[in-house]
Order: C-alpha cells, then sequence, then structure tokens
C-alpha cells in the first residue's frame, strides 16, 4: 500500500523569490558561516566548456561533469572535467577535449591531459571512479552520447582506452554512471543511466511540437515527446570484462523512463547496496537489492519515487547522507524549475518520508532548475549541510519579463541539528550568489587542511573552485580506506564513527551528484571533540573492524584487519 503523504499548500508568490536573495525566514541567525571562495584564477587551470549560445537541442544542455580522483596516489586530488561538442560542432566531426589536471599540492594544477591519454572520451556527459581490475588504481568510466568510455589506470600516470575488451561502450545516450558491488564477489559492476533516445541524424526541430515550447517560448524539445532509453547494469567478469545484465536482475528500465544519476548505497542496513536512479519528468526508482541477484523497484512503496503530494518531478542530482544522525542515510533530490528538491528522510526498513517543507529546503528552491547536489559539513560541526548548484536550461528564459533566469546562483544550506535546515547562501560568500548555468558538483578536500571543497563545472563559462575556509574552532577527522578482500579501494565499505554521545554514519561511494564524482576518502566533522572514541568499518567482505581513541585533525590510513597503517601500505606504488 502507497504510504499516505500531505503537504501544505504553498502560495505560488512563494516561486519567484529572488533569485540572488533567499526569503529572510530561511537565512540563518547567529551562526558562524564559513566562507566559500572562489580561487579558479589561482589554481592554473584553463578549462571552459564548449557551448552554444542556444541550446537549441536538449544533448547541449545536459553535460558538464566533474571528477574527483587521486590518479597517482599520491595523496591530492585531481580533477577531471567532461567536455561536449555542440550537435554543429559534432555534426562537423569536430570535438571537445575533456581536461584531466594534477593537484600539484601547493593550490595549483597542472594540466596532464595529452600525457594521460584521456582528452577526447567523445560526447561526453560525466562519469564515475572504480578500480574495475583490483589494482589499487583508481579508473575513470566516462558517460556520452553514443557511446562510453572506461579508462584504465596505468599507474604510471597514464591511462588506456579499454571500453571495447571490456566490452561496456553502451552505445546510448548515457548520463549518470556508478561503480558498485552489487553481488558482493569482490569486483566492481557498473551502473548506467540512459536518458533519451537522441540521434544526431534525426534531430528534432527546435520549437516544433507542443514538448518543444516552455512558458508560450519556443525552446529545445524534450525530454518529454521523446522517447526513453533504458538503463544498463554491467556486471564485473573479474578478468577485465562485463557482461550486460540488466533485464536479468530487473534494472532494465522498460518503459524508458528518463535517466539521470544512479546512486548506490546500503539504505536498509543490510550489508547489501541498493539502487536509486533520479529520473526527470518520470518517478524515481528505488531498487532493493535482495541478495539472491534481483533487484525488486520499491520507488512508490518507499515513498521516494514521487514527491510527497504525488507528483513525478524533473529529477537531476542525488546525495545521500546521514544529516540527523539515526543511522539510516536520506535521500535528497534536485528538481526543475517552479518544483521544489525534495528530501526524503529514511525512517528505516525501506520507509521514507518527504520532509523538504519542513526541514525548511523545499520553498527556496522553487526558483531554480536544480542539478549537482552533496551533503557535507561545511563547518565540521558534525552535523551534514546541503549545497547545490543550479542553472536553467532554457536560454531563451531571458526573453521572459518575469520568472526565472537561464543563468542562477547557488543554495546553501546548514543543518540546524534540530532536522531543519536554514538558507545560509546569502551568509557564504559573494561568489554563491554569482549567476552561472551550473551543471556537475564534486565534493572533496583539494588542498588537505581538513575542509571540504567543492569544485563546479559550469556550462557557459569556466569552472569553480570554491575553497572553503573552515570553522578553525571545530576538528574533524578523514579516513583512506584499503580493502585486502574485493576492491581495494574499499568501494561501498560502511563507516560508524562515535564522539561522545555522538554517531555518525557514511559510506564510500562510486557517482553521485549530478554526473560527477566526490572525494573516497570519508570525512567527519567532529565539532569541539579532539578525539574520535571508536571508528567501526564494515568491509565488503563483511568483517567488522573497530578502532579506539583516535585523535582529531588528521588524515588516517586503515588497512582491512591491520587498523591503523602507513598510506604506503594501501596505496601501490606508481609504475616507470
Amino acid at each position: 500500500m502507497i504510504k499516505a503523504r500531505v503537504i501544505v499548500a504553498i502560495s505560488m508568490v512563494s516561486i519567484f523569490f529572488s533569485l540572488g536573495v533567499a526569503a529572510q525566514s530561511d537565512v540563518c541567525k547567529d551562526r558562524k558561516i564559513p566562507q566559500l571562495t572562489d580561487i579558479y584564477s589561482k589554481t592554473g587551470i584553463k578549462f571552459v566548456h564548449s557551448s552554444s549560445p542556444d541550446k537549441k537541442y536538449i544533448v547541449e544542455s545536459m553535460s558538464g561533469g566533474v571528477l574527483l580522483i587521486d590518479y597517482d596516489r599520491d595523496g591530492f586530488l585531481d580533477i577531471y572535467f567532461t567536455n561536449a561538442p555542440t550537435v554543429e560542432m559534432a555534426l562537423k566531426n569536430q570535438k571537445s577535449k575533456s581536461q584531466l589536471y594534477h593537484n600539484n599540492g601547493d593550490g595549483t594544477f597542472t594540466d596532464v591531459t595529452d600525457k594521460a591519454g584521456v582528452g577526447y572520451p567523445g560526447f561526453a556527459m560525466g562519469g564515475a571512479v572504480g578500480d574495475f581490475n583490483n589494482d589499487g588504481f583508481p579508473d575513470m568510466y566516462i558517460s556520452g552520447l553514443g557511446g562510453n568510455v572506461l579508462y584504465e589506470n596505468n599507474g604510471d600516470g597514464t591511462f588506456t582506452n579499454v571500453t571495447a575488451k571490456a566490452g561496456v561502450a553502451g552505445g546510448r545516450w548515457s548520463a549518470g554512471v556508478a561503480f558498485g558491488d552489487y553481488d558482493g564477489d569482490g569486483f566492481l559492476d557498473l551502473f548506467v543511466a540512459n536518458y533519451v533516445d537522441f540521434k544526431l541524424n534525426d534531430l528534432p526541430e527546435f520549437g516544433s511540437q507542443p514538448t518543444c515550447k516552455f512558458r508560450g517560448v519556443d525552446v529545445q524539445c524534450g525530454p518529454r515527446g521523446l522517447k526513453g532509453a533504458g538503463d544498463q547494469v554491467y556486471h564485473n567478469n573479474g578478468d577485465g570484462t562485463f557482461t550486460e545484465v540488466s533485464k536479468q536482475l530487473g534494472l532494465d528500465d522498460p518503459q524508458g523512463y528518463y535517466g539521470m544519476q544512479p546512486i548506490l548505497s546500503d539504505f536498509g542496513n543490510t550489508g547489501r547496496l541498493d539502487v536509486y536512479v533520479t529520473n526527470d519528468s518520470t518517478p524515481n526508482f528505488f531498487y532493493r537489492n535482495d541478495g539472491k541477484g534481483k533487484f525488486s523497484n520499491i520507488g512508490l512503496i518507499s515513498g521516494t519515487a514521487v514527491s510527497g503530494d504525488g507528483s513525478e518531478q524533473g529529477s537531476m542530482g542525488v546525495t545521500v547522507g546521514d544529516y540527523l544522525h539515526t543511522g539510516n542515510f536520506a535521500i535528497y533530490i534536485t528538481n526543475f524549475v517552479d518544483e521544489f528538491n525534495t528530501l526524503y528522510r529514511n525512517d528505516g526498513n525501506y520507509d521514507f518520508t518527504d520532509v523538504s517543507f519542513n526541514a525548511k529546503v523545499a520553498q527556496s528552491s522553487r526558483p531554480y532548475v536544480g542539478w549537482g547536489t552533496g551533503f557535507f559539513d561545511l563547518d565540521n560541526d558534525t552535523w551534514l549541510d546541503l549545497f547545490v548548484v543550479n542553472g536553467h536550461v532554457y536560454p531563451q528564459m531571458d526573453q521572459i519579463s518575469s520568472g526565472a533566469r537561464y543563468k542562477q546562483g547557488k543554495l546553501l544550506f546548514l543543518n540546524q541539528g534540530d532536522s531543519t535546515f536554514c538558507n545560509a547562501t546569502s551568509l557564504g560568500g559573494p561568489d554563491l550568489s554569482e549567476l552561472r548555468v551550473s551543471r556537475g558538483a564534486a565534493f572533496g578536500d583539494l588542498d588537505n587542511d581538513g575542509n571540504i571543497d567543492i569544485v563546479v563545472e559550469d556550462l557557459d563559462s569556466s569552472p569553480m573552485i570554491l575553497k572553503n575556509e573552515g570553522d578553525k574552532s571545530n576538528h574533524w577527522i578523514t579516513l583512506e580506506l584499503g580493502a585486502k578482500q574485493g576492491n581495494p579501494l574499499a568501494i561501498g565499505a560502511r563507516v560508524k564513527i562515535t564522539t561522545g554521545k555522538v554517531v555518525q554514519n557514511e559510506e564510500v561511494r562510486s557517482g553521485g551528484s549530478y554526473i560527477s564524482q566526490n572525494d573516497l576518502r570519508v570525512h567527519f566533522g567532529l565539532g569541539k571533540a579532539t578525539k574520535v572514541d571508536s571508528i567501526e568499518i564494515r568491509w565488503n567482505s563483511g568483517k567488522v573492524e573497530t578502532i579506539k581513541d583516535v585523535q582529531a585533525d588528521k588524515f588516517y590510513a586503515i588497512l582491512e584487519g591491520e587498523g591503523i597503517v602507513p598510506f604506503e601500505k594501501i596505496r601501490p606504488k606508481a609504475k616507470k
């Protein structure tokens, strides 16, 4: 029986809040807000995404994923920006260059794309990071229109395109992807959300149909009016090859919903990874892993397929986090303009409640088209905060006198510790209100100072590298896990830490946000605590390991079965 949901009606006036200023009732009061400052100009990064000013085709509006990957295992996060040509460029066989930047460890980055061999994965959307061959070096799977690319990390600063050999090219229009070991055999499988059936030799004509208009203005066609592409899952055979098993698992999306981003998490505390998929303009999927080689879509039953008032939403980005300290991972979704971003509280036993309005994250999101998003502890106070990047899909919106603009600011919500969030956007630094057309967002500690930074990729400009100035009065801890059994990067492992009466939970995850990849290291804010009483790790092997009395404000390497070890024990040596 589908659970009942009730949402108090909100005046339509709320839709038209200023894009730069939040409603005063939602603004944080008496809070010390760490500043997020764009340091792009100081980093040496020179990336700009290819752009069509009119965005006459939907494929030109959907790219822009960013991946954080320590590809050389030196302990500093490197950055990979995906790029895509315009349709006009693609028809002329012109390419756009994606770029990999090496983190020099001093606040600057060096373009190593050509040396690494990862510049041209095709009409790229985004991607995810995982170690598909269990050699300890992170690989990249890049999604795109007409075919995806698997880059094997050679361990010497270069990558090899092994897509054909591995059998994971796909060939449809893929959006978000993620690695995860769904069957516990020790090898990472691949989950691919496919969007619409879009072909360059059969282009839908701009403004030609009712589904190609918005508020009376001619716009790009889709996704409604176009055929969905159906999702794909590839099982890792353990020998460098994969087998598509979508239909056998019940994950093939036979109705052809408009897939955006999968995220894998153990939502039921069963020790098995479930799969959640955001779908644009169609109900979202929640696939429960039965542990016997099958998944069941419990989206409607769980309360996560549609909003609390029963509406389908234009869902794009997704993040997962234990924002209430209950041990249950909640789900937060970014959606289209005039809707609202949705927060599903996890009540346990695969039962979720839409608390978007009660948590105060819904109303101020209505004027925006949301994309990349993440739960993260901005100020290291132990409570997970929320960040969202925004940007419309239709440049033509600037022709309309009222409503949302094409370029939009970002949203920052601070966790109040009482089940609600306050809107700190106007207090988190002026760069958050700068109007951009943002898509992907990735979260990680770029400079290893104990504060989570954010990398944002935009469609019509250079990226933003948002440095988190942090709250120096609070403490933190960051863990880099190394598994002996299964994938060495420990993707899927679950971590629980206890400091006094505060218990926090997190997982190592591949993919998420919107077509992006966060830091694989697990970070916790500790508030005023100067040590962690206990760290409990549930490894993918099923083994549970506990480490006691760990000092704060440090990075630690933890090797399965051996506790805290030197980093050299979990990072393979670079090959020459």
